[in-house]
């Protein structure tokens, strides 16, 4: 799934040009859906929580029953070697991946001993800072761990967020803000997502339905070192629609505010506005 340009692909121990081919039928990614990423950025010369992200996707691998073959610091310094041929001023979206090679006696279950690797990266510009979402309800839910593997970024989570965009797109608006299996705000379809009341944040706090994002917590640790009071707390429709302001957090673009929850406006406000000015800040000083 090339969405970008000049594609760089670390497979087998080497940088390879182009969108190279990793995967083989007979593997158990390929067939059965064992494989996780994960996903951060370079912009402007700055590669924010990099080794955060290559962290997460070793969890991840763990939590779909895959043995990690890269420490996260082997990865962060593969990742920088294959930023070295891209421009400057280039905007790389850096995954990481593994996925099931073979599987054990049942055929189901990963085997332990083998697992496939790759990193990809791909120039994708961010979004400019006008951007915003518009939201709608959804009538499909985030799964709980009983049922799915919430506990890693996988694959095979994300059908799911393509049926609550494509509803969401067929009725008008940009993404969808899912309920988790009790009803309540998790997050959307693609973002967490925090709201602003009289000058307080709030935003779903992480119930094992949803990946609380590594963009999330930092925001949030932002804001709390800039005097503001943020809440991880359970959130309705409701409240949402009561709200001040609305964004959502993500790798891809970091932040992007909402303008309207269906017929429920808001305007781009001050509280969004800072938290992107804090989050480069921050970027810029943890180089």
């Amino acid at each position: 799934m090339a969405t970008g340009k000049n594609i760089r692909t670390y497979f087998n121990d080497h940088w390879h040009e182009g969108d190279v081919p990793i995967m083989r039928a007979a593997d158990h990614g390929a067939w059965l859906g064992t494989n996780v990423f994960d996903g951060a950025r370079h912009v402007n010369g700055l590669s924010p929580d990099l080794d955060a992200h290559c962290a997460r996707v070793n969890r991840s691998a763990e939590a779909m029953m895959l043995t990690p073959t890269v420490t996260a610091d082997e990865m962060v310094a593969i990742v920088k070697e294959g930023l070295k041929e891209y421009a400057p001023d280039a905007a790389v979206y850096i995954r990481p991946m593994y996925w099931g090679i073979d599987g054990d006696s049942t055929a189901v279950v990963p085997s332990q001993d083998k697992t496939g690797f790759a990193i990809c990266l791909e120039e994708i510009p961010m979004a400019p800072a006008h951007a915003t979402a518009t939201l709608t309800t959804t009538r499909f839910r985030r799964p709980v761990l009983e049922a799915a593997v919430v506990n890693a970024k996988a694959g095979a989570l994300y059908p799911n967020n393509a049926r609550m965009l494509r509803e969401a797109h067929e009725k008008g608006f940009s993404n969808a803000l899912a309920a988790d299996a009790m009803g309540n705000v998790a997050e959307t379809a693609t973002a967490n997502i925090f709201m602003v009341r009289d000058g307080e944040v709030f935003t779903p706090i992480p119930n094992g339905t949803f990946l609380a994002g590594i963009t999330r917590a930092r925001h949030i640790s932002n804001l709390r070192s800039d005097g503001v009071t943020v809440h991880e707390t359970v959130l309705s429709f409701d409240d949402f629609h009561n709200a001040d302001e609305v964004f959502m957090s993500g790798n891809m673009n970091k932040v992007t505010p909402v303008t309207a929850l269906e017929d429920t406006g808001y305007q781009v406000g001050p509280i969004a506005r800072r938290v992107r000015e804090l989050y480069w800040d921050w970027a810029a000083s943890d180089r």
